[in-house]
């Protein structure tokens, strides 16, 4: 089965699949081979919905596992399951009877506006590299960008004249994202002291010159994080969340976030209306003629 599983990961490699689904998909797999070889049976004749469903059943009673987390590991399995089948491996779907739980409802964690503000500060003073750290966080905050996007992204990719950036997304799409002008004004002045950028070049370096990671992001954003005492965990995400909820919280319709923010459907991108509740609920108590009589 081993041997089937690197065969899957490189075919989702070959479809430009994300480097973090691929690695995400990696884990769970390999914890399915290892509860495959407890079994001491590592060949596909395992993969039945007897021994999936056990293996589901022992990962739902670990200790600090969410349903969602079980979800994720459906996933993998199920996208390995499709694999099998395709590959005429599998004589029937073993997910066919078996059921998913419901996804928890999760609320997206985000930064209010006067924490965002300490974050950009924080950056902008960076003790490392400061144009490079107010560049990224202003470009972040500005356009909504996912990790695995911001660190794609290539000099060229940055159109000046007209105020966006494209964005490679899920599934290799391209999108514009407009980018705010203390962004750009930031993205000037950070590739101003790189010598002689190229358009090919990354657009975002580390400390030894070569292209920051996801991880060399996320160990940016903690030490930032700690600098502007905030006593939340901010992950790269977290201004991805503050991007749409402040957006939303000011205006912004549905349709326009889903298209920033790249989700393939509105439903991705409804997550974010419950914070606007709060200016739903003041514009109730200013336009309706009784709503002082209401305790709301």
């Amino acid at each position: 089965m081993k041997d089937w599983v690197e065969a899957f990961l490189l075919h989702l490699q070959n479809k430009n699949f994300s480097p973090y689904t691929i690695k995400a998909y990696r884990e769970n797999l390999t914890e399915f081979l290892h509860f495959a070889k407890t079994c001491r049976q590592e060949d596909l004749r395992f993969f039945t919905p007897a021994n999936i469903r056990s293996f589901l059943a022992g990962a739902q009673t670990e200790k600090h596992v969410s349903r969602n987390t079980v979800l994720r590991k459906i996933a993998a399995l199920r996208s390995f399951a499709a694999y099998l089948l395709e590959q005429g491996e599998l004589a029937s779907n073993p997910f066919k009877l078996l059921p998913a739980p419901k996804r928890e409802k999760i609320l997206p964690k985000f930064l209010t506006v006067p924490e965002t503000d300490r974050l950009l500060e924080s950056a902008a003073h960076s003790k490392n590299f400061a144009p490079r750290d107010k560049a990224l966080f202003e470009l972040m905050y500005s356009s909504g960008l996912r990790r695995s996007e911001v660190t794609g992204l290539k000099v060229k990719d940055v159109d000046f004249f007209n105020g966006v950036v494209k964005v490679l997304g899920k599934g290799s799409k391209e999108r514009l994202v407009p980018v705010t002008d203390a962004a750009l004004a930031a993205l000037k002045d950070y590739l101003a002291c790189r010598p002689s950028p190229q358009p090919q070049d990354a657009l975002f370096l580390n400390a030894h010159g070569k292209p920051l990671t996801g991880d060399g992001l996320a160990y940016i954003f903690k030490n930032t994080a700690i600098s502007a005492h905030l006593a939340r965990k901010v992950t790269p995400h977290s201004l991805r969340h503050s991007f749409a909820t402040h957006l939303l919280n000011n205006g912004c319709d549905l349709r326009s976030l889903q298209e920033m923010l790249g989700h393939q459907s509105l439903a991705a991108t409804q997550v974010y209306t419950h914070v606007s509740l709060e200016k739903l609920k003041n514009v109730y108590r200013h336009a309706h003629p009784k709503s002082k009589e209401q305790d709301l």
